[in-house]
């Protein structure tokens, strides 16, 4: 196994996505999650270096002007999320497989920059319905943030052709073992 290769998740928010990408992490030891740096403030219990580095705007946008990300976005307006080319760096020293979970278009600019380096899998609700049904249930954001959320999901799903495989998340056992499947394979070639 080489350590040069990367996975990379992406899906519209309640897709299911991070509970695929945890359960991944607790299979296979190969793999080490790479944490993503955003400028929006924590959420619940989440910790710092832990679920995200979390920067203030004015940090972020200096470590961008210094070419620190391996890639980055201006998500939603002055919330940023990107990737710090130091923490591809830290995993590849460990030996591991780098696994990403980010937004479409930094999925896309990764995978453009590795090639057949990486495997790009995308994650999709059964149907519209079914996202928002999830995202209501989850019960952690206001109704604004759900209509952005679903608003930005339908342009997420166009990017979907864009990825090597597109895993269906309609019975999550299914969708576990077949993402399983897929990154086992590519991490063993």
């Amino acid at each position: 196994m080489t350590n040069n290769r990367l996975i990379i998740f992406s899906a519209p928010s309640g897709s299911g996505k991070t509970t695929i990408v945890r359960s991944l992490m607790q299979q296979i030891p190969e793999l080490a999650f790479s944490i993503s740096a955003t400028s929006r403030q924590p959420r619940g219990k989440e910790k710092d270096g832990v679920d995200y580095y979390f920067l203030n705007c004015e940090t972020f946008r200096r470590k961008i002007n210094r070419g620190e990300f391996l890639e980055w976005e201006e998500v939603y307006e002055g919330t940023y999320y990107g990737t710090l080319k130091s923490e591809v760096q830290r995993i590849s020293s460990e030996g591991k497989v780098a696994v990403f979970d980010v937004d479409v278009v930094g999925a896309t600019n990764i995978k453009k920059q590795f090639g057949d380096g990486a495997m790009a899998i995308f994650i999709k609700a059964p149907t519209l319905e079914a996202l928002e049904e999830r995202l209501r249930n989850r019960n952690t954001d206001s109704e604004e943030t759900i209509n952005k959320r679903l608003d930005k999901a339908e342009k997420e799903l166009g990017y979907a052709r864009f990825f090597d495989k597109i895993i269906i998340n309609d019975n999550l056992d299914i969708a576990l073992k077949e993402a399983l499947q897929i990154v086992r394979q590519f991490i063993t070639q």
